[in-house]
C-alpha cells in the first residue's frame, strides 16, 4: 500500500512546459569598426544578465532573459550585445507558493543556453573571438531580487496600528 495523502493524492502533477522560444529583441555593433581591429589588447568586458516574468494566459508565462555585454579596449567601445531571448512557459499543478521561484530560476536555467550560443555567435559572426558568457546563478540572482524587494518594501513604511 502506498501513502498516497503524502504525495497529494489528487492532485495534479505539476507540469513545465516551454511552448515556443524566441528572440525578442537582438542588437549588435562594433561602433569603432575597423580601426578597433588594429590592436592586440584584451577587452574588458561587461556583462549584465537580467530577467522578466509576464503572464500570457491563464497558465502561460513569458520569461525574457535579457544578456547585455560590452566590450571596450582603452576606454573607447569595442561591442556592443543586447539581447532579449523569451520562452513562452506553460505552468500547471504547481502551489501558488513555488510559482515565483519556477519562472524566474528555472524559466532563465533552460534559456539561458541558446541564449549564451546567440551571443557567442553574433559576436564571432561580427569579427570578433565569440564570447562565451560565463553560467550564471540564477538562484542567487533570485534571492538578490526578493531581498531587494523586501528592502524596498521595508522602506515603503512600518505597520499602521
Amino acid at each position: 500500500m502506498t501513502d498516497e495523502t503524502a504525495a497529494g493524492a489528487g492532485a495534479e502533477a505539476p507540469r513545465f512546459n516551454i511552448v515556443h522560444q524566441y528572440i525578442k529583441d537582438l542588437s549588435f555593433e562594433v561602433p569603432g569598426a575597423p580601426e578597433v581591429f588594429e590592436g592586440s589588447s584584451v577587452p574588458d568586458v561587461a556583462v549584465n544578465v537580467d530577467v522578466a516574468v509576464n503572464p500570457a494566459g491563464e497558465s502561460r508565462y513569458e520569461v525574457a532573459l535579457r544578456v547585455d555585454a560590452r566590450g571596450t579596449v582603452a576606454d573607447t567601445p569595442l561591442f556592443i550585445v543586447e539581447l532579449v531571448y523569451a520562452g513562452l512557459i506553460e505552468i500547471s499543478g504547481l502551489p501558488q507558493d513555488q510559482l515565483q521561484p519556477a519562472l524566474l530560476i528555472e524559466g532563465p536555467r533552460l534559456l539561458f543556453p541558446f541564449a549564451r550560443n546567440i551571443v557567442a555567435g553574433v559576436t564571432r559572426d561580427g569579427g570578433l573571438p565569440p564570447l562565451m558568457v560565463s553560467p550564471i546563478d540564477f538562484v542567487a540572482l533570485f534571492r538578490s531580487r526578493v531581498a531587494k524587494q523586501k528592502e524596498k518594501a521595508g522602506d515603503g513604511g512600518g505597520d499602521a496600528a
